[in-house]
């Protein structure tokens, strides 16, 4: 049996990048699958890809009606939905505040926290009733950010902390019908989120960081120093979602390779301690 027979899955932001190794794993697992995404360009690849039994639906995570129309597809296409899966948004260029022109601060917050929060928070509101009908799930991307500076500039890690409170937060609102969990992944390989309009950095993505300069720096701070990819990250989604999930609820599973565990004195070249050894 494989984890999510039976399941009927949302993905928000599945079109490409962390979004889309979930939507290929849970396809793997058994799901029924319906994708939202706000690229049609995305989607048109997609569609000769996963085919017809894969939903794919064009909207953008900030609009309600946009939302709605998408739950009413899935309603009249499998009449319920079992687990939402958020994995959409952008990141900052990590431009420090102190070179944000004071004019788009503003602009920057709001662009942001209207994708990486706000959509998040939209989505659960409008298909609360059919994942409490179906005893559901829920599973948000939060970021290593939310735990360690240099993960991302400020917008970035703001926004991927507001996530993390947010998963604790609904977890008690939606319980005990609905668990929410989060997913906070480290660096991705091949990574597509963009940068932001507010500093014109809508055409840069992620991936535009030189692959083998990310690379080194892993292996500097990283226990498992293989950069990994979103199919990498996917089978944890999967486990949080499915039903096989009964013990965890309102916690976001950190996936930074061990490189929050730092071994500063050794990686120096400092060993054997200091001092008298004790016995």
């Amino acid at each position: 049996m494989q984890m999510l027979d039976g399941d009927v899955v949302l993905i928000l932001g599945g079109g490409s990048g962390l979004g889309l190794g979930v939507a290929r794993h849970f396809i793997s697992e058994g799901a029924s699958v319906a994708i939202f995404e706000v690229s049609q360009t995305k989607l048109d690849a997609l569609k000769a890809e996963l085919g017809p039994d894969v939903l794919l639906f064009k909207g953008d995570v900030t609009s309600v009606d946009d939302l709605t129309a998408c739950r009413q597809a899935i309603v009249d296409r499998w009449g319920r939905l079992t687990s939402l899966v958020g994995s959409q948004g952008i990141f900052d260029g990590q431009v420090p505040l102190r070179d944000v022109p004071v004019e788009r601060v503003s602009s920057l917050f709001d662009e942001l926290f209207h994708v990486n929060v706000l959509g998040y928070l939209l989505a659960c509101r409008v298909f609360l009733d059919l994942l409490e009908a179906s005893d559901g799930s829920v599973v948000l991307t939060s970021s290593v950010a939310a735990y360690a500076a240099d993960g991302g500039g400020l917008m970035y890690t703001a926004s991927k902390g507001a996530v993390l409170s947010a998963v604790r937060q609904l977890a008690i609102e939606f319980a005990p019908r609905v668990r929410v969990n989060g997913v906070a992944p480290g660096a991705i390989a091949d990574s597509q989120l963009q940068g932001p309009k507010a500093l014109g950095l809508d055409g840069v993505k992620q991936s535009d960081i030189p692959k083998e300069a990310m690379q080194e720096g892993f292996k500097r701070l990283a226990l498992m120093p293989t950069l990994p990819t979103p199919l990498d990250y996917a089978p944890v989604y999967a486990f949080l979602a499915s039903r096989h999930n009964k013990v965890v609820t309102g916690q976001t599973v950190l996936l930074e390779q061990g490189s929050l565990n730092r071994h500063m004195l050794s990686s120096a070249g400092v060993s054997g301690g200091i001092g008298t050894p004790l016995g």
